[in-house]
């Protein structure tokens, strides 16, 4: 980890730590007890919006790529996310490996890489249009302090917002081969014996698969579509979590909290986990829809909690599959005598 994200990890472990302190840790703890074994319906809960995530992914798919499915799908997109939540990677490392996986399971590396660039983009701009529902809700319980909650809120989907489009202006101009022409470059003038070409030819020939892709707009809205459906649908995590946590909440509460809750966490993807952070937004607003601050943190464990059950085995998954693979591509080398 760099030294930039060990600060910002720390950061993000006192601000939690903090949180958790200055609301009391045995209430916190007492409130999230009461759910028990119920923590383990909400992570099963979680495998819905996977599926329809899942979904999101495959329809991008080529016909010609026959040797990939919704179950490969599926799996790529669960180590994609352990990755993402529990690993100091911010958000990229999960693309990276998502990528992987699915050139490993027979994809062509530069179709693979394109799937993942326009699903990722596609998801994002449906929390994007997520977040504003969250916003249109948020109106409707503004009262003396929360409308300067909701123009901060729409300040950080702005953010939000230019980013995406920024991201989508250079997928458009060459994102990948500019990438690689600026790297080797730079690494000309320390290495000059390398030659770049091929790899800068790899990047050019996913751009392109990129610019493809999204011609297909079919396709492209589909997986936008589905992608937005499963942000709704991830709704009911929240509402699952509050109703075991002894603090149920109507659909249009759960659907604020959640919705926000994940503006405010992707707003602070450069801190691991968005720690600290996502409990603080919760905290905010909580007090909207009438929590008590330690069910807010205690919602904010539950679905930590959640991520350790289902990404310690995702990336344990993932570390199985890449040491089999590794194994196949060196039984495939013939042995010189």
């Amino acid at each position: 980890m760099s030294r930039a994200g060990t600060f910002l990890l720390s950061v993000g472990v006192v601000l939690f730590v903090a949180l958790l302190g200055w609301q009391g840790f045995g209430s916190v703890a007492a409130t999230l007890a009461a759910a028990g074994w119920g923590l383990l319906a909400v992570a099963a809960f979680h495998f819905v919006p996977l599926f329809v995530d899942a979904g999101a992914i495959s329809v991008l798919f080529s016909r010609n790529e026959r040797d990939v499915s919704l179950r490969d799908a599926l799996l790529a997109r669960w180590a994609g996310e352990s990755v993402n939540s529990l690993m100091p990677a911010g958000q990229i490392g999960g693309p990276m490996l998502m990528v992987r996986y699915l050139a490993q399971r027979g994809m062509r590396a530069r179709g693979a890489a394109a799937v993942i660039t326009v699903s990722t983009t596609m998801q994002t701009v449906a929390q994007l249009i997520f977040a504003l529902i969250g916003v249109v809700l948020l109106t409707g319980y503004a009262a003396g302090g929360s409308s300067a909650l909701t123009i901060a809120v729409l300040a950080v989907i702005g953010v939000i917002g230019l980013m995406i489009f920024g991201f989508y202006l250079a997928q458009r101009r060459g994102l990948f081969g500019r990438a690689m022409r600026f790297a080797s470059g730079i690494a000309a003038r320390f290495s000059a014996k390398r030659d770049w070409s091929s790899l800068v030819t790899r990047a050019e020939a996913v751009d392109a698969a990129v610019h493809e892709l999204y011609r297909e707009r079919g396709k492209v809205a589909s997986s936008f579509g589905l992608s937005l459906f499963g942000w709704i649908v991830g709704t009911g995590e929240v509402w699952l979590a509050l109703h075991l946590l002894g603090h149920p909440v109507g659909w249009a509460e759960a659907l604020l909290l959640e919705s926000l809750g994940q503006a405010i966490r992707g707003a602070a993807f450069a801190i691991p986990g968005s720690l600290g952070v996502q409990e603080g937004g919760y905290l905010l607003l909580a007090k909207l829809v009438g929590l008590p601050p330690e069910a807010a943190l205690a919602l904010s464990l539950a679905k930590r909690a959640r991520e350790l059950l289902l990404g310690v085995p995702g990336i344990v998954y993932l570390h199985f599959v890449e040491k089999g693979w590794q194994r196949r591509r060196l039984a495939r080398v013939p042995e010189i005598d």
